[in-house]
């Protein structure tokens, strides 16, 4: 049986939040910029911000009644009783201790613009279902994902390796946010009836499940071009392609999305999302590294 714990982290949900850290490393090593220590930080950052997030929503939608026994997706400890909702509480500011201390080294390796990162993501950890506003019950959960799961994952792990901030390093975090956000539509997807119900508005609450189906394909088409669009902007490496190949084992998760009729059928696309997530953000650090040396700011 499976421990609460594991249940309450979602060890599934942490290779998409290892894959900007992968990509920007792999950016960094195909351009010698690499530094092997901040790498390991940001990667552990990285880890505790998503689990922290993991806990917090677990908390904050068991105790709001967002999650309830209408839910079709995975066990949430706090709705199905397997831990006291103070226990989940007291975990989530201790792994956010963890991840303060780390942010601290960050700082002193990256200087301020960490500092802002930093704690930007601590107080979306908490906002993101908690606090006064939480974002994902105002239909800002996907551009919470598509910011920090992209364009700041990725630019602030190569930051803190490089200390520069290369113009297309920001396309990269494109492809990767638009794929962590399409994990997102998954989820929201799946659980609209009982999230409407429960006063839970999401992106996909707000759109519907057609605009919503839409948004999912935008999405993984947007993920797909960002290479193309590197090779023809920045002169990246035709290597840099096997990203978008890597993406064709989610046309089958395309074609569920766009005509499923059980939201049940949804658990299993989501799974097969998060890990076009860890593979195309891989695939894209070899295709840099196969590529070879790249200019900053080409």
């Amino acid at each position: 049986m499976t421990s609460p714990w594991l249940l309450a982290i979602r060890l599934r949900t942490l290779p998409a939040a290892a894959a900007p850290v992968v990509l920007a490393t792999g950016i960094a090593a195909s351009r010698q910029t690499m530094a092997v220590l901040p790498a390991f930080a940001a990667l552990v950052g990285a880890l505790l911000i998503q689990i922290a997030t993991n806990l917090a929503n677990d908390y904050f939608d068991g105790v709001k009644g967002s999650d309830n026994e209408d839910r079709v997706g995975p066990t949430r400890v706090v709705q199905a009783g397997l831990l006291p909702p103070d226990a989940v509480l007291r975990a989530t500011f201790v792994v956010l201790g963890a991840a303060l201390f780390v942010g601290i080294y960050l700082v002193w390796v990256g200087g301020w613009p960490i500092v802002v990162i930093g704690i930007l993501s601590l107080i979306c950890a908490i906002a993101y279902t908690g606090g006064p506003f939480p974002l994902a019950y105002h239909g800002l959960g996907d551009l919470f994902a598509f910011v920090f799961f992209g364009l700041v994952a990725v630019g602030g792990t190569y930051w803190v390796q490089a200390l520069e901030l290369p113009v297309d390093l920001l396309l990269a975090g494109v492809g990767l946010g638009a794929l962590t956000t399409a994990i997102l539509v998954v989820n929201n997807l799946r659980d609209i009836e009982s999230d409407e119900r429960a006063g839970k508005r999401t992106l996909a609450v707000i759109l519907g499940e057609t605009g919503s189906r839409l948004e999912y394909l935008l999405l993984i088409l947007v993920a797909a071009l960002v290479p193309f669009l590197g090779i023809a902007l920045f002169d990246w490496s035709p290597w840099t392609l096997i990203a978008s190949a890597g993406l064709l084992p989610l046309l089958r998760t395309v074609a569920t999305i766009l005509t499923y009729h059980d939201p049940l059928e949804l658990n299993a696309a989501l799974g097969e999302t998060a890990r076009g997530v860890a593979w195309y953000g891989g695939l894209l650090a070899v295709g840099f590294l196969l590529g070879g040396p790249g200019i900053p700011g080409s």
